[in-house]
């Protein structure tokens, strides 16, 4: 391993996905920026995965580290990731997507373009996602370049659909996502508390990622009610613990927040497993007013899910 650490870490963490983690290794062959490393995390695959990573560290011309863990989720996975990394700034690219090749020269334009006085305050650059007929998924952006949190952008600026980025390696790591609460724990938990703690990102109308669309991605998860109750519940109680202010800018959904809270909590404490629930309490009193009047709705939704046979 070389002393100098590389510029970006790419960091994907997998689980039965060797049919599909080719493109990843593919799309980094391809990239016109050479200065990175590629970190694969294996949340206890059952494939042929492992064979693959081993075939293409011996021939690679970049540096390919494989870190093995028992089957745990994607978060765990990534945050072990986050850990391994090298790099400056880390790419986290699902395993079964893609990088077109200019993606890391762009970051590293874009990154550069921060004046260097100012960059211990920005945390991210991120870019546009196509699917693989080229199309654009979601909204670009206001402005071709243009500086805000990404709290800003969700809310104030109504920006939707599929983004991808680097971030910075040293600030992710001080905001791991939390391992406490089983299953799916939703990535704006982490970016938005990334942007309430006064970071910045560069948003940018150019493509850095090719995706493609896969229910049963370890990277994308599953947001059924289920076993993923708990981070569902942490969505609705994030929104009404932290970003009320931002109400008038997207109501409707704060108040479908709000029955959701209830119909998140009731699964919960149905289930048995409610540990979210005891370490994120609603505290705020305007919070707790729209969940104390939308509580017919959650209550209602809550008994659908039930006569529909979901636990």
């Amino acid at each position: 391993m070389a002393d100098t650490p590389p510029f970006f870490t790419i960091l994907t963490p997998t689980y039965n996905r060797a049919g599909t983690l080719h493109r990843v290794y593919e799309s980094l062959c391809q990239q016109t920026f050479k200065d990175f490393e590629w970190v694969v995390v294996d949340d206890g695959s059952t494939d042929n995965t492992h064979a693959s990573v081993l075939a293409w560290q011996a021939r690679a011309a970049f540096p390919i580290r494989y870190v093995w863990q028992n089957n745990q989720h994607k978060k765990t996975a990534f945050n072990r990731g986050v850990r391994e990394a090298r790099g400056e700034l880390i790419v986290g690219l699902d395993s079964d997507d893609e990088m077109p090749p200019d993606a890391l020269q762009i970051f590293k334009s874009a990154w550069d373009s921060i004046p260097p006085a100012r960059r211990d305050s920005y945390v991210a650059v991120t870019g546009l996602c196509a699917r693989p007929d080229g199309s654009v998924v979601g909204d670009r952006y206001p402005q071709d370049v243009f500086d805000s949190t990404a709290v800003d952008v969700y809310f104030r600026h109504r920006i939707k659909g599929e983004k991808f980025g680097c971030m910075r390696t040293s600030v992710l790591r001080k905001f791991p996502f939390p391992e406490d609460v089983a299953g799916f724990v939703p990535e704006s938990l982490v970016w938005w508390a990334i942007s309430r703690a006064g970071y910045l990102s560069r948003f940018i109308n150019q493509v850095v990622r090719v995706y493609h669309d896969s229910t049963d991605s370890l990277s994308r998860g599953t947001v059924a009610v289920g076993s993923n109750a708990q981070g569902l519940y942490l969505l609705a109680w994030d929104m009404l613990q932290h970003h009320l202010e931002y109400f008038r800018y997207r109501p409707r959904e704060f108040v479908m927040a709000a029955a959701r809270y209830t119909r998140f909590r009731l699964h919960l404490e149905h289930s048995g497993v409610a540990n979210a629930v005891q370490a994120y309490r609603l505290t705020r009193p305007l919070g707790r007013l729209m969940v104390g009047l939308m509580w017919p709705l959650g209550y209602a939704l809550y008994r659908r899910d039930r006569r529909r046979g979901i636990a």
